[in-house]
């Protein structure tokens, strides 16, 4: 007589532990490529391998001499494996865990790889094309906000999950924070939106085009430079308002820490970018606010994150319509 079977072992789950340094991971090197892509520009290393998908036409890797141009390039490149490692290494994680509200943002994150690839693709073989160059960097920051939502998700959990144990017969659904707030975290968003976008057209009628002979939009640099500015004092002005706002209502101390933070970066970035305006544009300074960029869109994503939170308090512990 045979012994008994034994009882399947139920799967093994991924650990919050994984998640959370996955979810980072992708966060970490999504704000990387922008980084590496703004070396690659600043350089003049756009076309320092002049073809897509291979670096030459012989070859997917730099053959014979290989100038400075071409090594940059291709390290840029061989980033983007990095970034596709993590992205299916995250979305695993995020299939063998419970938490099936973090799927989408797992698989936005690993479609957008070869997506980006395709982009730079593009823009490699339209000769840097300066509006597909900005495209390129557009999707980009898509990805830091969407990779945010992923980290936000894994580190606060999902609303379901902390809502739970509070439901109870007098509870209702309300937003962490009052009406203004939130519609005021909802146009930081919108208008950081447009800071960041028309900051690629004044790179790209700027000095800095990737290669010697990449076209330039032809946009005057000091007029839309004015633009880019006057949307960052109307974005300065709302985060003020946010800031004001949620110190006034007392609300939760995730969206005022947000705020204070998202105002830091957008102080930082204005100065810097004050002065590689009137110093001519150096390289140094032109990176450091490429980097303030991936760091201002994670953060204004996570303020509007915070403050479009919704939570299951008790009806007398519901924020009031201010």
């Amino acid at each position: 007589m045979s012994p008994p079977r034994a009882l399947d072992a139920p799967p093994r789950r991924t650990s919050p532990a994984w998640l959370r340094r996955a979810a980072v991971a992708s966060l970490v090197v999504n704000i990387a490529i922008v980084v590496t892509g703004g070396v690659v520009r600043l350089t003049g290393s756009g076309l320092g391998c002049p073809t897509w998908p291979r670096c030459t036409e012989e070859s997917f890797r730099p053959h014979g001499a290989m100038t400075i141009h071409t090594a940059i390039e291709f390290g840029n490149r061989m980033v983007t494996f990095l970034i596709a490692a993590v992205a299916i290494a995250t979305l695993v994680a995020v299939w063998r865990s419970s938490r099936r509200d973090l799927r989408l943002p797992a698989v936005v994150l690993a479609v957008g790889v070869p997506a980006q690839a395709a982009l730079g693709g593009v823009t490699v073989l339209t000769g840097l094309n300066p509006w597909t160059v900005s495209m390129h960097l557009v999707v980009s920051m898509v990805m830091i906000c969407v990779a945010v939502l992923l980290v936000r998700s894994v580190v606060v959990g999902s609303p379901a999950d902390r809502a739970e144990p509070l439901v109870a017969a007098d509870a209702v659904v309300a937003p962490t924070v009052g009406t203004v707030v939130e519609r005021l975290s909802v146009a930081v968003f919108v208008v950081g939106w447009a800071v960041l976008y028309l900051g690629t057209v004044v790179t790209g009628s700027g000095p800095h085009a990737g290669d010697a002979d990449a076209p330039r939009n032809g946009l005057d640099p000091r007029s839309v430079s004015q633009l880019h500015t006057d949307a960052v004092f109307l974005l300065l002005g709302l985060l003020v308002a946010v800031v004001v706002a949620v110190r006034s209502l007392d609300r939760t101390l995730e969206v005022v820490r947000a705020a204070r933070i998202l105002l830091v970066v957008v102080l930082a970035q204005g100065t810097v970018g004050f002065v590689q305006y009137f110093t001519d544009l150096p390289v140094v300074l032109v990176a450091i606010h490429l980097l303030g960029a991936a760091l201002f869109a994670a953060a204004m994503t996570w303020l509007l994150l915070a403050a479009r939170d919704r939570t299951v308090p008790s009806r007398s512990a519901a924020p009031s319509p201010l």
